[in-house]
């Protein structure tokens, strides 16, 4: 277990989690932005920058908008309108429809479903990729075989079961909304995240592999579909020389300075993965031996962007750890641990991990909506990873799993001094 009691060498610069990695040419855009006055969202770095990202993910459009949430509103306003038809003024596009969501992810994933109206349904997670899970979504289909959308996230840059996913998905004639926010650059048979869904987004926000400090993209082979976020996204303004409004409209554009600084990383990103994958491996060789697991990867049919390692205790090698709203305790057991322990261990070497994103049917927002896994459907409870006789399987990695720190500015001496800590927390 881990003891303040011993002599651990403290960092003298944090270790973040994943912090952004700047290169210069990020500057020069920005500045050239600056020098020719084109500071607002229109100009050569969003044109650049909306190329770019559709030449390199493989789709034919991509729209530059203010964040990666943005994008996934736009995203879930252009499955409504499509699986339902327009909507009435002023009600959203889903309006008391049922969609079903990733269940392990950050919130920005399912928050759009609420913006437009919509209920979101919540979908298990499986433990071969910490993704959605294609059992749980067929047995979802057939408790709520109306429902037409389905909102997929990829967790921490690795690719979720895609065939198996879009089998089931294409069977009950629905619409995939594709949230690779985390896995820019990763993909599945040789097939970039953020082409599988009728309309994809990725995220440039301040920790992800490319970033912008803001900023995403809606990416979709739609050109209709791009044109109608360029509009919403700038207050659906009509082409007359007066402001003329006709639908409701979103401030979402990306600003030329913001896709200034993605237009300089994004030479970068190849090199980003190799170097998150360095840290990755070195993460799983060193720390074998210990009852623990890295977040998994299916070698053979994927390639992740590697930006967060993650770890999961094993069952058996869990000291007693119990999770209120706000608050944790847990017991020290010899030869023992659980990720509040780590987590604590590394904040007192100056290192920043993370828990492992707390599964969106536990959330109190969101706790009475319906939560479906693959043998079963029911209510979320607090703490409880059983329903009925299914295992709760987000549940279940967000109790034993954390976040490593993943920066890929971390020394090799560094990397080892954080694993060397981890160790210690089973001693």
């Amino acid at each position: 277990m881990f003891s303040t009691d011993k002599i651990y060498e403290k960092f003298d610069k944090r270790v973040w989690l994943s912090s952004p990695t700047m290169h210069g040419k990020e500057l020069e855009y920005m500045s050239e932005a600056y020098n020719t006055n084109w500071m607002s969202t229109v100009g050569k770095n969003i044109d650049e920058v909306e190329k770019q990202v559709s030449e390199y993910i493989g789709v034919k459009h991509s729209v530059a908008l203010s964040s990666g949430t943005a994008a996934l509103h736009m995203a879930m306003k252009l499955a409504g309108l499509k699986a339902y038809g327009m909507p009435k003024p002023g009600v959203g596009a889903l309006q008391g429809r049922k969609v079903f969501c990733s269940d392990m992810t950050f919130a920005a994933t399912v928050n759009p479903v609420v913006y437009e109206g919509g209920e979101p349904v919540f979908i298990d997670t499986e433990y071969d990729t910490w993704n959605m899970d294609p059992k749980a979504l067929e047995k979802a289909f057939e408790i709520y075989p109306d429902v037409k959308i389905v909102v997929m996230a990829h967790l921490y840059g690795t690719p979720g079961k895609m065939e198996e996913l879009i089998s089931v998905i294409k069977k009950y004639n629905a619409i995939l909304i594709e949230d690779a926010a985390e896995s820019m650059g990763a993909s599945y048979r040789r097939k970039e995240t953020g082409t599988f869904g009728d309309y994809n987004i990725i995220s440039f926000n301040g920790n992800k592999i490319i970033t912008g400090s803001s900023g995403g993209c809606l990416l979709t082979d739609d050109e209709e579909a791009a044109n109608k976020v360029r509009k919403w996204s700038t207050q659906s303004r009509e082409n007359a020389s007066w402001y003329q409004h006709e639908e409701l409209g979103y401030n979402y554009r990306m600003s030329n300075v913001i896709a200034g600084v993605v237009r300089g990383q994004l030479p970068f990103l190849n090199e980003h993965i190799a170097q998150k994958k360095t840290i990755y491996e070195r993460y799983k060789e060193g720390l074998k031996g210990l009852p623990v697991s890295m977040n998994p990867i299916d070698w053979e049919k994927t390639e992740p962007n590697y930006w967060l390692s993650c770890m999961l205790i094993d069952q058996e090698a869990m000291c007693k750890q119990v999770r209120g709203e706000q608050d944790v305790c847990y017991v020290k057991e010899f030869g023992k641990t659980c990720p509040t322990e780590v987590l604590e261990a590394l904040a007192y070497i100056n290192a920043e991990g993370r828990p492992i994103w707390k599964p969106m049917h536990s959330q109190p927002i969101y706790r009475l909506n319906s939560f479906i896994v693959r043998d079963g459907n029911g209510r979320a409870r607090t703490n409880a990873y059983i329903i009925g006789e299914s295992v709760d399987v987000g549940m279940d990695i967000f109790s034993r799993g954390l976040c490593l720190p993943s920066d890929n500015k971390m020394t090799l001496f560094q990397q080892d001094r954080i694993i060397e800590i981890i160790k210690s927390c089973f001693e």
